[in-house]
């Protein structure tokens, strides 16, 4: 006998193993069949599940599951990344606990040692955690992004971009990280609004110089010009004008035009810097003049090499100002020299002050970038570090996506991807770590660079006697990951599993990594390969709180998943994602929606119950043409439009749908409705009827476990097992079974049946709660003027009618019984006799209140909807929750004026 319930607990750890030991991840291995293969996005060695992992990971799986099941060679790809920053950052940390030694005088041989020890005792805890989700990779293929092969995929795409002529070393500005004193990607700069300041500093003119600049009176109109031998800027790190290379103003801005090609004299450094021309300057903003600082700002980079200025560095690699010859070369005073940068500003302000060409100070929010892990402020920062010519790659990329051979969904996001193609710049990929994969060039004494696959081959090209040298710096960990698709697959050897396998067919990741990883894999796959490397991207989107806002340790409300499937299970976890799931659509989150979802399994699970004390057994297959009664062959119909909704929003990539339509099938049409529908035939004399019943029960539940496995493969491979002890030995898992097939069989006329008997119960249930006649009340109930179809189907369903509507005393009369309300289905009346059952003014007067709060709700929404700033502002759905609840609410009030309606003359 099935248990009471299910537990999540013991039941989820024990089928995974029972899986995982049986194989039943593994591809089939069968070459006839189509493959189908997806790479997990590798999370962080260092990482733990949180909501995206869990949201990405469960869809993932449900393809996997779902494909599986229909026969495909599948393979689910998993693997960690090595995390270079931050698994860095944890060994580092656990250094300075100890207190002994941090890894510059632990030397970088021994700290590598004790990363790769970490690594094996720590590492990877998200694999154990992906697994209670229920993730059904194939463990056995683990990959590692630092592993002996995918390092040998590494550096052979490094050295062969360099001879392309595709990789190259340049002095460019990076996001320089002065904690960790490495360059970091745009993805690890965390951009904050803080309080801060816009120093307004006086640049004189140099040579004697002066203009009229027009100004204003207090209230701000006109009012002349002032003769003035200065112009002023605005900044926010006055400690930067130690590196000003000039003066961009606006070409086309009055007031400044004269000046352009004139000079102003710096203050403390004493530097002639020129007054240029350029549309960067923002008349409307500030002073309409900016400073610029080529080696510190991005855009003043492009600025200075637009005019032809050479950027001059003020900063070391901690952020403190520099010395010897840069310094010297800035012209920087003594005093200033190896100051911090803060300490620099103060400096700069004060001498600003004390020259009297400090014009004001300006409080105001400013955004501010900060290192996402070292939580210091990042500078851009001029070094020399090794580029990839992203320009050239992004080109046949581009190309990919346009002739249809990779495609995004939801489509819009194909606009990102082509915009962030079509403006791309090129990728900074050196780092200034130890761990990660050390960048394969060599370097003798003279400075000559060998590029190559191992210092044996530099030094072959070197010549002999040569000392060389290996570059310090690390790769950025993207660059291992651009590889994944394909290196995974034991690129470059021409292996079975990489002729199989790739191009995958779907990758499922998220918007904010389009650019750093989507893009970047293509660039790749399609350099080193001459293939796409998937066919589909779906970009799923983001889990917020229930309230809608971005969760944030900051705000509080930060759910943890392991928490969720703790409390409720993995199963109610994962359909909870899948349900919310629309495309395009944000996810907002609650525990209660994931407890309405653990609701579910326990209504599937009671549903079994009620079968397995009914004796609906396991059939196998059966044939809907042998079947004979109304309610069957229903259900059959039912089953096989569900069998049709779930795999064509699966093959959609509609999650949301599928798992709704699975929603509604089994909550709604088996549980609520047909297994009420069948107990007189099973609690009846006729075995003919009894026995097809149980059979056509025991099917469709069977089936409704292959759907709904993908979504919920915990309880329904329990479920499985249960409903027929010994099937998994003998017919395998769950899992492994064939998918439901859409033969687009239906019963028409049976399904008009049933359809009838449900919307007049339905109906029938409605009015009398609108009316509030008691619950345990039986109402007289008369089909009035009846045809000889409604004759023929009440007399065939009067027993149900009687108790799930609570009716007695059916009667055919030819007009509408003294004291009834009636129920319209199609063309059937039905009356309730009512007036001796309820209050009629009172029922009245509730149901005049009820509309007239409907009315006023209606009206308010239909106001707020009307407004185009809230429609323009707010998030799609928000929006669109509104107009749900217009529509529901619409519909609920016309079912009440139709109640009300109905007491009239009563």
């Amino acid at each position: 006998m099935l248990d009471q319930r299910f537990d999540p607990a013991e039941a989820e750890p024990r089928l995974y193993k029972a899986w995982e030991e049986a194989g039943c991840f593994h591809p089939s291995g069968d070459t006839s069949a189509q493959a189908y293969s997806i790479v997990i996005p590798p999370p962080n060695v260092t990482g733990v599940l949180h909501m995206g992992h869990a949201l990405n990971n469960t869809l993932q799986d449900v393809l996997i599951r779902f494909e599986r099941m229909r026969g495909k060679n599948v393979l689910w790809q998993p693997g960690t990344d090595h995390a270079g920053i931050a698994t860095q950052m944890v060994v580092e940390r656990q250094l300075a606990q100890e207190g002994n030694q941090d890894r510059r005088t632990m030397g970088r041989e021994a700290f590598l040692e004790r990363v790769w020890k970490w690594k094996e005792q720590s590492g990877g805890a998200i694999t154990g955690q992906l697994k209670r989700l229920g993730a059904s990779c194939d463990w056995s293929r683990e990959r590692f992004t630092m592993d002996e092969g995918l390092s040998k995929a590494v550096t052979k795409v490094f050295v062969e971009l360099y001879r392309k002529g595709l990789l190259y070393r340049d002095k460019r500005l990076v996001n320089w990280d002065p904690h960790f004193q490495t360059a970091i990607s745009d993805l690890e700069v965390e951009q904050k609004e803080v309080d801060g300041h816009y120093w307004h500093l006086r640049y004189p003119l140099a040579d004697g110089a002066t203009y009229e600049h027009p100004i204003k009176d207090e209230d701000g109109n006109p009012a002349g010009t002032e003769t003035r031998n200065y112009i002023v800027v605005a900044t926010s790190r006055p400690e930067t004008m130690l590196g000003d290379t000039g003066v961009a103003v606006h070409p086309e801005d009055e007031r400044y035009k004269g000046l352009i090609g004139k000079f102003v004299e710096l203050p403390i450094v004493g530097r002639r810097v020129p007054i240029v021309a350029d549309e960067y300057a923002n008349p409307e903003k500030g002073s309409g003049a900016v400073k610029i600082t080529p080696a510190h700002d991005f855009n003043d980079f492009e600025v200075g090499k637009r005019a032809g200025h050479t950027p001059l560095n003020i900063l070391t690699s901690v952020a403190a100002i520099v010395s010897g010859a840069e310094a010297d070369a800035a012209g920087i005073p003594e005093d200033f020299r190896g100051l911090d940068r803060l300490k620099a500003r103060d400096k700069v302000v004060e001498t600003f002050e004390v020259l009297e060409l400090l014009e004001r100070i300006e409080k105001l929010k400013i955004e501010q970038p900060f290192g996402d892990r070292s939580g210091v402020v990042i500078e851009p920062w001029l070094t020399d570090q090794w580029y990839v010519d992203a320009g050239t790659l992004a080109k046949p990329a581009r190309k990919a996506v346009e002739d249809g051979l990779t495609r995004f969904v939801p489509e819009n996001w194909t606009k990102t991807y082509y915009n962030w193609m079509d403006n791309i710049q090129p990728w900074c990929v050196s780092r200034q770590l130890w761990w990660g994969h050390r960048i394969p060039a060599w370097y003798d004494e003279d400075g000559n660079c060998f590029v190559a696959n191992s210092e044996a081959e530099a030094q072959l090209a070197a010549g002999p006697g040569k000392k060389l040298v290996q570059d310090e710096d690390v790769l950025d960990t993207w660059f291992s990951s651009a590889l994944w698709p394909f290196s995974t697959q034991g690129w470059p050897e021409e292996t079975e599993a990489l002729k199989t396998y790739y191009p995958t067919a779907t990758l499922v990741t998220a918007f904010d990594i389009i650019f750093f990883w989507v893009a970047r894999m293509m660039m790749m796959g399609i350099e080193f390969t001459g293939q796409a490397p998937f066919k589909d991207v779906y970009i799923h989107a983001l889990v917020l709180d229930e309230k809608g806002q971005k969760m944030s340790k900051s705000k509080g409300n930060v759910m943890d998943p392991l928490d969720l499937i703790n409390e409720y299970g993995a199963d109610a976890l994962r359909f909870s994602m899948s349900r919310l799931a629309g495309q395009g659509r944000n996810i907002r989150l609650s525990k209660q929606v994931v407890e309405t979802n653990r609701n579910f399994s326990t209504k599937l699970w009671n549903a079994v119950r009620f079968a397995e004390m009914n004796e609906c057994g396991a059939p196998g297959q059966i044939d809907p043409s042998t079947i004979e009664r109304p309610v069957n062959r229903w259900i059959l119909s039912e089953l096989s439009a569900c069998v049709e909704d779930v795999t064509r929003g699966l093959e959609e990539y509609r999650f949301n749908e599928a798992a709704g339509a699975l929603y509604r099938f089994i909550w709604n049409t088996l549980c609520d409705w047909y297994l009420e529908l069948i107990k007189p035939l099973l609690a009846g004399m006729d075995d003919g009827a009894k026995y097809e019943t149980r059979m056509v029960c025991g099917y469709v539940i069977d089936e409704a476990l292959k759907l709904l496995h993908p979504f919920m493969p915990f309880v329904t491979e329990e479920l499985w097992e249960r409903r027929a002890p010994g099937r998994a030995n003998d017919q395998g898992f769950l899992m492994l079974q064939t998918w439901p097939k859409a033969t687009g069989w239906r019963d028409a006329a049976a399904a008009e049946e049933i359809t009838w008997l449900i919307d007049l119960i339905t109906e029938i249930r409605s009015l009398r709660n609108d009316l509030g006649v008691p619950a345990g009340a039986k109402v007289p109930l008369a089909f009035v003027n009846a045809s000889n179809g409604d004759i023929m189907r009440a007399e065939a369903h009067g027993e149900i009618l009687r108790r799930m509507a609570r009716v007695e005393d059916v009667t055919l009369p030819n007009e509408m019984p003294a004291g009834a309300v009636s129920a319209v289905v199609g063309s059937t009346v039905a009356a309730l006799v009512i007036a001796d059952l309820i209050d009629v003014a009172e029922a009245r007067k509730r149901l005049d209140k009820e509309i007239a709060t409907l009315d006023k709700d209606i009206t308010s929404t239909e106001k707020k909807l009307g407004n185009a700033d809230f429609v323009a502002k707010a998030p799609e759905e928000i929006v669109e929750e509104n107009r749900e609840r217009i529509r529901d609410w619409t519909a609920r009030r016309e079912k009440l004026r139709a109640a009300r309606k109905s007491l009239e003359g009563i």
